[in-house]
């Protein structure tokens, strides 16, 4: 793996938990808590904020798949994570050891080792 192809898994990994964590807010502070109060301001904030980062979430992962050449199958499990509340979370633990598998077959490409 290459320093390019690291660097995006790792960028996707930096964005994967606050999107994750976005969501889950919008749902519980926003729709809930302006349906059961006066609260109606933060929908709005909440849900700009989640948008952005669900838009560089697709953006990033369009990014890991043009380098590391993915099945689309991957790249499609991975944005349907990203619309399921707490899913990104999931693919911060999968997109962690698919950067660890690559930084390990990349040190051992450099040794000289040859994996089977």
């Amino acid at each position: 793996m290459d320093i390019k192809t690291a660097t995006a898994l790792h960028r996707l990994r930096l964005i994967s938990i606050p999107e994750a964590l976005s969501f889950p807010a919008l749902i519980i502070f926003g729709s809930v808590l302006s349906r059961v109060s006066d609260i109606d301001f933060l929908m709005m904030p909440l849900g700009i904020v989640h948008g952005v980062l669900f838009v560089i979430y697709a953006v990033l992962l369009l990014d890991v798949w043009s380098k590391t050449k993915w099945p689309l199958k991957r790249v499609a499990f991975f944005f349907l994570l990203a619309l399921l509340p707490f899913g990104g979370l999931y693919g911060d633990k999968l997109l962690k050891r698919y950067e660890a598998d690559g930084v390990i077959a990349a040190r051992a490409r450099r040794e000289g080792v040859v994996s089977p």
